[in-house]
């Protein structure tokens, strides 16, 4: 009699006969995040069915334009940044790879604030994205389910009970997730927050029939809005209500479906969750679901009768935890006391799991009191705190970073103790980008030019993109990579004119430097740059100098005082630089308002300069970085995040690296950093600081970027000026590159033949092989017209 197949043997087989009407023979994959930043879906869905062409040409014969029509789509931009976005990237990819995979989010009736720029400061207004509906979604009432907050536990003989709770129901919203060009559809299902019909008629003394019916809103309250911080952690209650939300919805939908899978165990009531892990991963992006790890072990020990040490075994296997970021002010802390009063049966739960984490390290390290303090999943003091990402290293079976040099941060700082605990637990997966959207999508000059050369296999294998090294002396080809670029950046040109009615010269260097608005990300560095430009075309007005046109755009977080005054001094530079005849087109600056996905699509293809500056340790990996590659701009930045390995790829050369490495920074804050010697000892920096300081920039207001002022002279964390001198020098050399057009577009065919590695379809991959243990598949299911056998 044959053997029975092992997993990993049952997995080769599927992915030799890929997923079609396998049914559920291949594992689930739920990525579980509170942001998607989708952006618009009509052109992407026309990309990836192979589409587009027919649709254009029949558009075209009704006299119509198929790209105001897509002008006219909404954003949905359900995310702040590059956390979003990636989970966008990777549904595509796992599409794309055929991998069974469910994305699972919230519904927000209200996304990321557009941007509006009122005399030079950001003003936010609310993203109606639902205005006029959502052809793209599909409400599921069939699947609502019930959400419970607050009440008490009650430990009786046969078992726990979480009574008196408030019910919210989980009312789902499936989106279409079409993979490239293989007839394979997954989902994305969101949820939204619904009062039950008798919510707060339950009370016996209900006087006031009318304003219980209004209080409805407090409940449907916990989907209204995306919450706008990136890299920043605000203990609201609202916030811990969404998180546990999309748990506990997904939970019992992930469940559902494991119990009527025609397999898995074989007992009718299928009870028995032994096969659970091999059927179902986990991932959580980043510890916003974190959640999950108790809500399952509540569901296994007190709903199911599984008894802990299963269930935890159970929790582990099936959990997988992303880490995005080190800085500290982003890692979630939430009080004890409000767990206490939200979630108290998950609160027990925590406890549990903490005293046997800590009795098992104890063992290990008999004594070493100061180390169980600092493992410990719940944090002493003035007010006790859950340190989520504790939770979440203890409670998954793979822990990863999102590039190499974030992921030995993780290891060597962060949670070094929990590495030293299990270092086989720690991974590296460095993002990616999917390139239907990053480059198809956005450029189909520059991906045309490359389909005439090397066919459109690429598409699905970026690493492809090696054929074109060949080709980086062809004449033919500069001319015709150069031509796609200055195409692009006529049409952004012509958008901007149209748009924010700026007129710029097309034939300047375009230097672009696009993201949220934080300190560490040093787009005070890009400023001071920029004023420095300006006194030297001031100083020697007669001088050539390489014509820049400096784009700046990004949104701050409401409540992020700096980040809004840093907006507020890229549109006084950009007053004073654009309104000087003696600068006239040699120095125009720029802030791109309302920085989203659809204008990400525009700029960047435009790009012939990306700045990707953060001081060195703090970025953990980027992705646009990674979409300027591709697309043609090349990189100014630091040796942060994915620029190293970008940088590996494309050989250092080719990129424009610059300033402290992880070490420098690490001796200099040894050693103390002194802003001031540096101020001292650089006359051009000293002019600069001294401009912003005095009120050049802002005549009306002197003292407006004091503030800027102050922080960078006595408490920058980010030691923007250790970085100055280095990255002044750096840019002479873009100057000097950029003089010399056809030296400039060689480097830019060599990054965008060394981009392979960043596609998003490498990192899902990774995931899948290594953290997931499922295949990915390149075979096409037949599609719809044609039987199966």
């Amino acid at each position: 009699m044959a053997k029975p197949l092992t997993d990993s043997e049952k997995r080769k087989q599927i992915s030799v006969r890929g997923l079609a009407g396998l049914g559920d023979v291949a594992e689930r994959i739920y990525y579980l995040s509170l942001e998607f930043y989708m952006g618009r879906t009509l052109q992407n869905t026309m990309v990836n069915l192979g589409l587009q062409n027919a649709c254009d040409e029949a558009i075209y014969q009704l006299g119509l334009d198929l790209e105001e029509l897509e002008e006219i789509e909404e954003d949905a931009g359900l995310g702040n940044g590059g956390l979003g976005r990636l989970a966008a990237c990777f549904l595509d990819s796992m599409a794309t790879l055929g991998l069974a995979a469910y994305g699972y989010g919230i519904r927000y009736e209200f996304g990321i604030f557009n941007q509006k720029i009122v005399n030079g400061w950001q003003v936010e207004e609310a993203d109606d994205w639902l205005r006029y509906g959502n052809p793209w979604e599909k409400a599921r009432p069939e699947y609502m389910l019930p959400v419970h907050f607050y009440g008490r536990v009650e430990h009786t003989p046969d078992g726990v009970k979480w009574l008196d709770t408030q019910v919210v129901l989980a009312m789902p919203y499936d989106t279409p997730v079409p993979g490239y060009k293989n007839n394979t559809v997954n989902t994305m299902r969101l949820w939204s927050a619904k009062a039950p019909n008798d919510f707060k008629l339950q009370d016996f003394n209900v006087g006031d029939y009318i304003e219980a019916v209004l209080d409805r809103n407090l409940a449907e309250n916990i989907s209204r809005v995306l919450y706008p911080n990136d890299n920043f952690f605000e203990g609201k209650e609202l916030r811990l209500k969404q998180e546990y939300f999309v748990v506990a919805a997904t939970l019992q939908d992930i469940i559902r479906r494991f119990k009527s899978s025609k397999f898995g165990c074989r007992d009718p009531v299928r009870t028995c969750f032994e096969t659970f892990p091999d059927k179902v991963a986990i991932q959580l992006n980043d510890t916003h679901p974190a959640l999950s790890i108790p809500e399952l072990m509540r569901i296994l020990v007190d709903v199911e009768k599984v008894d802990w040490d299963k269930a935890w075994e159970i929790t582990k296997k099936t959990c997988a935890y992303t880490n995005h970021t080190v800085l500290p002010e982003a890692l979630e802390r939430w009080p004890v006391s409000m767990f206490e009063k939200l979630l108290p049966r998950h609160l027990e739960i925590i406890y549990a799991i903490n005293q046997r984490h800590l009795d098992h390290v104890a063992a290990l390290f008999p004594g070493d009191v100061d180390r169980l303090r600092r493992m410990s999943v719940i944090e002493e003091g003035d007010c006790k705190r859950i340190n989520m990402a504790h939770l979440c290293v203890i409670g998954s079976h793979a822990v990863n970073g999102v590039a190499r040099i974030h992921s030995e941060i993780v290891k060597q700082s962060v949670f070094k103790d929990f590495y030293e605990l299990e270092p086989e637990k720690f991974q590296n997966k460095t993002n990616g980008i999917t390139p239907r959207r990053w480059l198809l999508l956005c450029n189909p000059g520059l991906a045309d030019t490359i389909v005439e050369k090397i066919g459109e296999e690429f598409l699905t294998d970026l690493s492809q993109l090696k054929k074109l090294l060949p080709l980086v002396s062809d004449e033919v080809f500069i001319r015709d990579v150069a031509k796609v670029k200055q195409e692009n950046k006529l049409k952004f040109s012509a958008f901007l004119e149209k748009e924010y009615k700026v007129k710029i010269n097309p034939s300047s260097m375009f230097d672009v430097h696009v993201k949220r608005i934080h300190e560490y990300k040093r787009q005070l560095l890009n400023c001071l740059h920029v004023v420095t430009l300006y006194n030297r075309i001031k100083r020697d007005p007669a001088k050539a100098f390489v014509p820049r046109t400096v784009m700046i755009g990004g949104k701050a977080a409401p409540g992020y005082h700096m980040a809004k005054l840093i907006i507020k001094l890229v549109t006084s530079i950009g007053d004073v630089v654009n309104h000087d005849p003696v600068v006239g087109d040699r120095l125009k600056v720029i802030f791109l308002e309302n920085y989203r996905v659809s204008l990400a699509e525009k700029v960047i293809p435009a790009a012939d300069l990306s700045q990707q500056i953060s001081t060195a340790g703090t970025e953990a990996s980027g992705t646009g970085n990674m979409k300027f590659m591709l697309n043609g701009a090349l990189t100014i930045g630091t040796m942060d995040g994915a620029n190293v390995e970008m940088a590996e790829e494309a050989g250092a050369e080719n990129l424009f690296i610059f300033g402290l490495r992880v070490e420098d920074v690490e001796a200099l804050d040894r050693k103390g950093y002194n802003a001031r010697e540096y101020y001292d000892h650089l006359p051009e920096l000293k002019q600069a600081v001294d401009q912003i300081s005095s009120g050049f920039f802002s005549p009306k207001e002197p003292d407006c970027f004091k503030d800027i002022v102050n922080m960078l002279m006595h408490h920058d964390r980010f030691k923007v000026f250790a970085d100055y001198e280095a990255y002044m020098q750096c840019q002479a050399q873009v100057d000097q590159l950029y003089r010399n057009p056809k030296e400039w577009t060689k480097k830019v065919i060599r990054n965008i033949a060394c981009s392979g590695k960043f596609s998003s379809d490498r990192t899902i991959t990774e995931y899948a092989r290594e953290i997931w243990g499922v295949e990915p598949s390149d075979l096409q299911i037949p599609p719809p017209n044609i039987p199966r056998d």
